[in-house]
């Protein structure tokens, strides 16, 4: 009953207040951004939702698009401002995906939304977090958030989907709140690295092992 309706509706009793209360911050970070950054401020991407649909993923804009001679864009932690950084380490850079949760590509809590490209490298139990809405925070928030390898992450994303529940949503978004406002484990989320997530590709013989994914999600 929770997972089909009782989620569903906790999310819009939290996120319309949410929304609502948190709009002058939004309002007042999206023209910060807009002086030290530039247009867009919204930064959008393309994730895999529920079952694999891809949906466009709302986040304040936190690099510049600084480029080479040649007219590449520069690596993540080059066009990483400042201001950028401290909008992924306090978590501001996220409050746009609450319009996600809205719309209903997301849930306040699930796996996180990762890139379209990654599903056909999840195992099949690994395959399993896309059952689920994609969340705004997750279950590995708590356990070090990005500090973590991607089996450690996808492993925790598993156990979500075997266990959600009211208490379960509940424990997981209190946590989160703990977590973000003591800044734990933003050492390696907050650096502008993002190692790719590899799976399968990174079993073959051969291949390095994997990698703890440096960066937020």
């Amino acid at each position: 009953m929770y997972r089909n309706y009782g989620k569903r509706a906790l999310d819009l009793v939290l996120v319309v207040p949410a929304l609502i209360v948190l709009a002058p911050v939004m309002a007042i970070l999206a023209v910060l951004i807009r002086i030290a950054m530039g247009s867009p401020v919204i930064f959008t991407q393309e994730r895999a939702g529920k079952h694999g649909k891809p949906f466009k993923l709302y986040k304040f804009r936190s690099m510049t698009n600084a480029r080479d001679a040649q007219g590449n864009l520069l690596p993540d932690e080059q066009r990483l401002t400042p201001f950028g950084k401290f909008l992924r380490s306090t978590s501001l850079d996220e409050l746009p995906q609450l319009f996600n949760v809205l719309r209903g590509d997301m849930s306040l809590v699930g796996p996180r939304p990762l890139l379209v490209k990654y599903i056909d490298r999840y195992t099949p139990d690994q395959r399993r977090r896309l059952d689920v809405l994609p969340g705004v925070t997750c279950q590995a928030v708590l356990h070090g958030r990005s500090n973590q390898t991607w089996d450690q992450i996808l492993a925790h994303d598993v156990w979500y989907v075997d266990h959600i529940s009211l208490w379960t949503d509940l424990r997981i978004l209190i946590g989160t709140v703990r977590v973000v406002l003591t800044r734990e484990g933003v050492e390696r989320s907050a650096n502008g690295q993002i190692p790719e997530f590899l799976g399968v590709l990174a079993r073959q013989p051969g291949s390095a092992s994997d990698a703890p994914p440096a960066g937020g999600s």
